[in-house]
């Protein structure tokens, strides 16, 4: 029990509010005229809705977004009822109509917000787990569980580690904290603020991040131990000292979002920041080709490799690929190249500089890829040899869970971390000057919107809210590790192949239709 309580020290949650003036919440409170500043409302909130500051004459705006809504309704402390003047209203949120889309819904979107701002779940009435794409993880459910099964222990005691050499080849064991680590984003997609901020979050978390493509900032040099650098085919910023920085090394041969197109980095991102630090020219356009041109085989592939290991003795090395039709085969090459980590990447990852038809028309699904791919390593005898990793669409802690339980190890998660920078998925990652709200920019006045403590504390919130998530999900089941849970496909259905009797005991997906 000791060992467990070691692996899962992790940092405390703090109050860490939006950035932005009026956050979006699923309700809004509107004070009318009729107001009499009688502070009331102020008194009666337990949720912090309503503020009178000592001295102030009037009560502050209602911070809508911390609103239980009508669920209050019952409550003797309801302010729309207990106002004396009946100045206060409570109703949907109309911006909800145009927020998200049907992955990233209005409400997981406001969930992950909450999260993000108080290391809690939302008290709110949101659906946060489950989206409107109408299949993939929205189709799936963890079964009902038996009321026997329930195991009365407390998060501490349960283990969510996750070990990324299984090899025994004598490089260093790496156990994470979590089961998942930050997907690459590379200095010149996103803002140096963001980056840093998700290194120093992975510290705090013990857990990882990736630099992607971008090259290796000298900022990251204090939490080195916790960033993963990643060798994609532009070789953009790749170095023999940042290659002996990294405890994971990372080969990018594909992205699930955008397999057999490369990448594109517009000129306009070309900043001097960036430019120096992957070697290139000012304000000119950067292409990473598809594929690597000197790996055609296995034998080709564990030469990379190879060259990883041998530049750096104590790196454990990944490979990144999408989901092809043979992804079974692609895995078992990569353990016999010397991979220790074989991430598979869907098709439904990415941000908005990703094109759509891309990433709805060409890898495999990864809920598809998983199951089989841990099947294959099973029959072929090196399934407890290799870290088996997984993204592409993973989108919250049950898309999380339901990848363990179809046979992935772990996960890889790149949007969330964003959606936990206040992001609210327009997709307007490439256009212009980039992200309105400063997070996929490199434009100096729109990149340091944000800075690199608001970022690092956001994202622990939030993975701190998705580990409860996670012990809840073990104890109803009886586990005690995350572990336990890899490959039981047994605790999931389909809503596909459920009667209607049987269907109507589950939570339904969202339905609504959003303005997009």
């Amino acid at each position: 029990m000791n060992t467990i309580k070691t692996k899962n020290i992790l940092p405390e949650s703090v109050n860490t509010p939006s950035r932005f003036r009026n956050p979006i919440g699923k309700y809004l409170v509107k004070r009318n005229s009729r107001c009499a500043a009688c502070g009331l409302c102020a008194e009666l909130c337990p949720y912090g809705v309503h503020i009178k500051p000592e001295g102030y004459s009037r009560p502050l705006p209602p911070r809508s977004h911390l609103c239980i809504g009508t669920a209050c309704a019952g409550n003797d402390f309801y302010c729309v009822k207990r106002c004396p003047n009946q100045a206060l209203s409570v109703n949907l949120n109309p911006t909800l109509q145009a927020l998200g889309d049907y992955r990233w819904t209005p409400e997981m979107l406001i969930g992950h917000w909450h999260m993000a701002e108080t290391g809690e779940l939302p008290r709110v009435d949101l659906e946060y787990s489950l989206g409107s794409s109408g299949g993939g993880f929205d189709k799936m459910r963890f079964r009902i569980p038996d009321a026997a099964d329930y195991l009365d222990i407390n998060d501490e005691d349960i283990d969510t580690s996750l070990n990324l050499n299984r090899r025994g080849d004598g490089r260093p064991q790496k156990v994470l904290s979590l089961p998942c680590y930050g997907g690459g984003m590379s200095f010149g997609s996103t803002a140096l603020p963001v980056i840093v901020g998700r290194a120093r979050a992975a510290t705090r978390l013990n857990t990882m991040t990736c630099t992607g493509e971008g090259g290796y900032p000298p900022e990251f040099l204090p939490y080195a131990e916790h960033v993963v650098t990643q060798v994609a085919t532009g070789l953009f910023g790749v170095r023999e000292e940042t290659i002996q920085n990294a405890p994971v090394v990372e080969f990018k041969y594909a992205q699930g979002a955008k397999p057999g197109l490369g990448g594109h980095l517009l000129g306009d991102k070309v900043t001097p920041e960036v430019a120096a630090i992957r070697e290139t020219v000012v304000g000119s356009s950067l292409f990473s080709p598809f594929p690597f041109h000197s790996v055609y085989s296995v034998e080709d592939h564990k030469k990379h490799v190879d060259w990883i290991k041998e530049i750096n003795p104590r790196a454990l090395v990944s490979i990144k690929v999408s989901t092809p039709s043979d992804a079974d085969m692609v895995a078992v090459g990569s353990y016999y190249a010397g991979a220790h980590i074989i991430h598979f990447d869907g098709s439904y990852g990415g941000t908005g500089a990703a094109p759509d038809i891309a990433k709805k028309n060409i890898a495999m699904p990864i809920e598809y890829a998983i199951p089989r791919i841990h099947r294959f390593l099973k029959e072929e005898g090196i399934r407890d040899q290799v870290c088996l990793m997984a993204s592409g669409g993973i989108r919250n802690a049950m898309d999380a869970a339901k990848a363990i339980a179809l046979g992935a190890d772990g996960v890889v998660i790149g949007t969330a971390d964003l959606v936990a920078l206040d992001c609210i998925r327009c997709g307007k990652c490439e256009s212009g000057r980039g992200c309105a709200r400063g997070i996929a920019s490199t434009d100096p006045e729109l990149g340091y919107m944000i800075n690199e403590e608001y970022a690092e504390q956001r994202i622990v919130n939030m993975y701190l809210a998705w580990r409860k998530q996670w012990c809840q999900l073990l104890r109803q089941y009886g586990l005690r590790s995350m572990k336990e849970l890899v490959g039981r496909s047994d605790l999931l259905v389909n809503m596909d192949y459920l009667d209607e009797a049987e269907r109507s005991k589950y939570p339904e997906a969202p339905k609504n239709k959003l303005v997009i």
